[in-house]
């Protein structure tokens, strides 16, 4: 009864702060609108030059599903050779696309109604963007694949070999499906982090913890009092942030979300734990802001949300191994998207579960030095 009361009183002070209320419950269904429509790997309207010195009527077909496909804009088609290193310098357009003849003009004339001859087609692009460059680089081989393939069937040629590729998960290959539910994972770490690393330290800087350590409230309870209204405003954003992500950008759910809730309850275990540490060690609301902060980036580096953890050198893997983020963006995508059971991820929760514990051990230790010192 007397952790109800704290628990209470937690909420209580929490929710009388009301210029906080709309940070609370407003800002994470803004945030996961804008990062759905930001944070995506999708590429769409790529800017093009094309630079056509051919004759062959090919060409022109091939032109034309270039500006009827929406993947490419089209800003300019010349006639004569240009100055292709100045355009892309001034990034006016993200790739040139140049068709020419392999052949000599008198050979053009006795082979332009060939229709198995194409034009040497070269595509210049700035490759600042890594990432852009290589997706609109396959756009167009694919658009190309497929009308010589066209061509091809039109001839009565068939390949001998032909792969075909079947998406089982995210058929549209669509991003924010694959992003959207990392986004709500970024936001429960993100408001759960900062707001209980200065719990705390708030208490020390009001002088009000005193008042704590003199009731009959045992430091376990004084400690848990402390994580259960972070931990119930925790599972509120993720219950807005997955209603945004399936209402809003129309993700499907496949799998079962009382998982998703058993895995987002286990998570934050670890991460409160973690953040009241960092409350008790910070002598200032700046330092545990600050350290807060800091172990954000961290989390969110080393999570797989943006970047495939593989990605990390391998001296630098165990940071990954002990990053409760990983886990948890990992479940919540194989339950939206592969509508995995816990059969799946048990390993997952189970790693995670062990963090939890390892942090809840450490923390509740240092706790238990703090209010004794």
């Amino acid at each position: 009864m007397r952790l109800f009361y704290l628990v209470k009183k937690e909420l209580i002070e929490i929710f009388r702060q009301k210029e906080l209320l709309p940070l609370l419950f407003i800002a994470p269904m803004i945030q996961i609108i804008i990062l759905g429509y930001v944070v995506t790997t999708d590429i769409e309207r790529v800017p093009v030059n094309i630079i056509n010195l051919s004759v062959n009527k090919a060409t022109n077909r091939i032109i034309n599903r270039i500006e009827k496909s929406p993947l490419f804009d089209v800003k300019n088609i010349y006639f004569t050779n240009r100055d292709n290193m100045d355009v892309l310098k001034r990034s006016a357009v993200a790739a040139v696309i140049l068709f020419r003849d392999p052949f000599s003009n008198t050979d053009v004339r006795n082979k332009r109604d060939n229709p198995l001859k194409y034009p040497e087609i070269r595509i210049l692009m700035d490759g600042i963007d890594s990432n852009t460059s290589s997706i609109a680089a396959g756009y167009f081989n694919g658009i190309i694949k497929k009308f010589i393939l066209a061509d091809m069937e039109k001839l009565g040629v068939v390949l001998p070999v032909e792969n075909k590729t079947v998406i089982r998960f995210n058929p549209e290959l669509k991003s924010i499906n694959y992003m959207g539910p990392g986004i709500v994972a970024l936001l429960l770490t993100i408001l759960t982090l900062f707001l209980t690393s200065v719990s705390i330290v708030r208490e020390k800087e009001q002088q009000t913890m005193d008042t704590l350590l003199i009731s009959r409230l045992t430091p376990v309870e004084i400690y848990i009092g402390k994580a259960m209204p972070m931990a119930i405003i925790g599972l509120i954003h993720m219950c807005i942030g997955v209603a945004v992500v399936v209402l809003w950008f129309k993700i499907p759910v496949r799998g079962n979300l009382l998982y998703l809730f058993i895995a987002a309850v286990v998570f934050l275990a670890a991460l409160l734990s973690y953040s009241l540490m960092i409350s008790t060690i910070a002598a200032t609301q700046q330092q545990g802001l600050f350290f807060a902060w800091f172990s954000m980036v961290t989390f969110i580096l080393l999570s797989g949300l943006f970047t495939p953890t593989e990605n990390v050198p391998q001296a630098l893997q165990f940071l990954v191994k002990i990053n409760p983020l990983v886990y948890l963006v990992k479940i919540i995508r194989e339950i939206f998207l592969k509508g995995n059971g816990i059969e799946y991820f048990y390993k997952d929760l189970l790693a995670l579960a062990g963090i939890a514990v390892v942090a809840i051990s450490l923390s509740l230790m240092n706790f238990k030095r703090f209010i004794s010192g």
